[in-house]
């Protein structure tokens, strides 16, 4: 009986490059996938934030010249979105909006007038 090189069956099927070129190409496969997803959702989350912020800002000082939103890991709040606005008197932390941001519900009177 003769010996056949190729069924060993101890041997991977294929070479340890190999394997490790389909795992990139794997992994880039799935961030190509993910990606896209995610920068979209960044976008969408800090367009409502900056909406919310522009509210509450505009309800504590009716004065207030611009606002800046931001995610922060290390804010105020903690990691999530943080609300600034600047007026006359200079920037000041405003709100923090949370991770997902959230419409800020202000509180007192609801009748300003």
């Amino acid at each position: 009986m003769t010996s056949d090189p190729y069924d060993d069956d101890t041997r991977p099927l294929y070479g340890r490059g190999r394997r490790v070129f389909m795992r990139v190409i794997v992994l880039v496969c799935v961030l190509a996938l993910v990606l896209p997803g995610v920068l979209s959702l960044y976008s969408q989350f800090g367009a409502f934030a900056q909406g919310a912020c522009w509210k509450a800002a505009v309800f504590s000082d009716p004065g207030t010249r611009s606002v800046r939103v931001g995610f922060e890991v290390f804010g105020p709040g903690g990691i999530g979105w943080e609300c600034y606005a600047t007026s006359a008197s200079g920037e000041r932390h405003v709100v923090s909006l949370g991770l997902f941001p959230a419409d800020v519900v202000p509180e007192g009177p609801t009748n300003r007038a």
